[in-house]
């Protein structure tokens, strides 16, 4: 429909208990529900919905971006249908032809690590709990090395769909949270499959010691995945946000302040 009115709306969720944002048949998926209380409010069979990034099974979202043709509903009318674990943040007409997907110039992510030998009750699902020793200053060697264009295709599963493999990193840094939590910050222009988690998980190999940041720097130029580390699991995985109009995400703000305003993401 050319020229339809185009809605932009900003959600977060709680990624715990979803297969993931992609529909899929017979399991609980974000877009399912989302799309769901769409055609409710807006008394339509099927309200397709774009979205800026794709999250796996477990992973959160507190500035996810999706976009559909269709007049703006009010966010507290969405979120009366969808359950608890889902929020809609803000809604809002753009272009006509604007896509949440395709629009979007950079994506942020965070990814958060409990790093004390004791558990949490309270983190369980929502970081990574890693009881062994982490040398800070090794992490934070890492992610300046990330900063630039590199050829992450180390950092993805052999098996995928990606045909180009280079990303642009804008923004890379370890930050820390009270309660002994470490996050990770990151923004690019695009990410791959599993990018983030095995960027993890092989950061935290050479925070170890069981790999050097000479080693991790070279898995940059396009060594094959065999090479660099294991895949995080996805609980500690967060989108923070997305630009669009070359417009960053992380960059300016100190990263624990992201948090807490991403709803003007």
């Amino acid at each position: 429909m050319t020229g339809a009115v185009v809605t932009k709306i900003l959600l977060e969720y709680d990624g715990r208990d979803f297969a993931g944002w992609a529909r899929q048949p017979g399991r609980r998926t974000v877009q399912d529900e989302l799309e769901r209380a769409l055609a409710v409010v807006l008394r339509r069979e099927e309200v397709p919905v774009r979205v800026a990034g794709r999250t796996d099974a477990g992973v959160h979202a507190w500035g996810q971006v999706a976009s559909y043709e269709g007049p703006p509903v009010r966010p507290h009318r969405l979120n009366a249908l969808l359950p608890d674990d889902i929020a809609v943040l803000s809604s809002e007409t753009v272009a006509p032809g604007f896509s949440a997907r395709h629009d979007a110039t950079s994506r942020a992510y965070c990814y958060r690590v409990l790093a004390r030998r004791e558990r949490s009750a309270f983190e369980r699902g929502r970081a990574l709990w890693w009881p062994h020793a982490i040398d800070r200053s090794a992490l934070d060697a890492c992610a300046e090395a990330l900063v630039g264009t590199h050829d992450f295709t180390a950092f993805t599963p052999t098996e995928t769909e990606h045909v180009r493999f280079e990303r642009e990193v804008r923004h890379a840094a370890w930050g820390e949270e009270p309660g002994d939590v470490l996050a990770f910050w990151i923004e690019a222009d695009a990410f791959m499959r599993n990018m983030n988690r095995v960027l993890v998980g092989t950061m935290l190999e050479v925070a170890g010691g069981r790999r050097s940041v000479e080693d991790f720097a070279a898995l940059l130029g396009g060594a094959p995945r065999s090479r660099a580390g294991r895949t995080a699991p996805p609980e500690g995985l967060y989108l923070v946000g997305v630009g669009y109009d070359g417009r960053p995400v992380l960059a300016g703000d100190p990263p624990t302040t992201i948090r807490n305003r991403c709803g003007s993401c």
